[in-house]
């Protein structure tokens, strides 16, 4: 009985009962605040990595069109619908100017308690130099 009467009525450590489980509370508190940083660390990664997926998509998309861009719009930009699909993206928007080609296309991702989101990302390719009808391209090297 000294034990519990030198600590005081009803407490078991040094500091009185009233702060007794104070530290779990606090721990929990802390733990979750943790939790909430490391899903929307991972939430920003999810959406970065989609976002990269589309621009690659819509890179290699536009560099398949413009490929076919000398046999007509229709089959340079079905190549790029191909092209898209392959890489887990819809093909958008895809318009052919001559050599140049101009693409756009989504790529969805779910995130875990917020639903499903789209990115869309856009490219275009064609040559550097647009050499005029009967020119001569300049030599190089």
């Amino acid at each position: 009985m000294e034990g519990r009467e030198l600590y005081g009525r009803g407490s078991s450590g040094l500091g009185g009962g009233r702060e007794r489980g104070a530290a779990t509370l606090w721990g929990v508190a802390f733990a979750g605040v943790l939790m909430a940083m490391a899903m929307a660390i991972v939430y920003v990664g999810m959406a970065r990595v989609a976002r990269h997926r589309a621009q690659s998509a819509a890179d290699l998309s536009a560099l398949a069109a413009a490929r076919l861009s000398v046999h007509g719009p229709e089959r340079a930009c079905a190549r790029a619908g191909l092209s898209a699909s392959a890489n887990h993206a819809v093909l958008e928007r895809c318009s052919v100017e001559g050599m140049i080609a101009e693409v756009q296309v989504s790529v969805r991702f779910a995130l875990p308690g917020v639903g499903e989101r789209r990115v869309m990302s856009r490219a275009r390719a064609g040559p550097v130099h647009q050499v005029p009808e009967g020119a001569i391209p300049p030599r190089s090297g």
